[in-house]
């Protein structure tokens, strides 16, 4: 990738800026990756916890534990994190 190129995909007015950009959104592109394999591997735990529950009679969902998991992402990271903490119990557990 040329310099021009670069510069124009992201916006920065220097060389240097430019591939600063550059490094830092392969970086998150990363990070990225990581958390979408982390959220597929919860899928997957939290299926194991719902067989269980049910298959022991209980109830597909707990919704104390999800209370406090939307509790623990809100005191992390704020209001928005209750928003990402609903998404990713919906994606979980499915819609209830």
């Amino acid at each position: 990738m040329t310099s021009r190129t670069l510069t124009e995909q992201t916006g920065a007015r220097t060389d240097e800026a430019a591939s600063l950009i550059g490094d830092a959104r392969e970086r998150i592109d990363a990070l990225d990756d990581r958390i979408i394999g982390l959220i597929q591997e919860r899928v997957a735990v939290s299926a194991v916890i719902q067989e269980a529950r049910i298959s022991s009679g209980g109830r597909r969902v707990n919704l104390a534990r999800e209370m406090d998991v939307l509790a623990h992402y809100r005191d992390a990271l704020g209001k928005p994190g209750t928003a990402l903490a609903m998404t990713v119990l919906e994606l979980c557990r499915g819609r209830i």
